[in-house]
C-alpha cells in the first residue's frame, strides 16, 4: 500500500467526490431545483462530507481523522 500524500488519494475522498457530483445532478432537477432551502442544504452536507475528510488528512492520520469525525457527529447530533 502506497502512502497516502494528498486527500485527493484517499478513496473516502474519492467517493465522497461522486457522491456530491450525484447530489448536485439530483437536487438541479424535478421537485428538488423548486425546494431551493432543502436542495442547499443536502449540497452544503455532501460538501462538507468532502471537507471533513480533507481536513482529517491534515490533521495527520488516520486514527486523527476518525477521532475528528466522531466529534463532529457528536456535535452535529449524528453521534451512536
Amino acid at each position: 500500500m502506497s502512502k497516502i500524500q494528498r486527500f485527493e488519494d484517499l478513496i473516502a475522498w474519492q467517493k465522497a467526490r461522486a457522491l456530491t457530483k450525484e447530489i448536485y445532478t439530483i437536487t438541479r432537477q424535478g421537485e428538488f431545483a423548486k425546494d431551493y432551502g432543502l436542495s442547499g442544504q443536502m449540497q452544503r452536507a455532501a460538501v462538507s462530507i468532502m471537507s471533513n475528510v480533507a481536513e482529517g488528512l491534515e490533521r495527520g492520520s488516520l486514527i486523527k481523522m476518525w477521532l475528528y469525525d466522531r466529534v463532529m457527529q457528536e456535535r452535529s447530533g449524528k453521534g451512536e
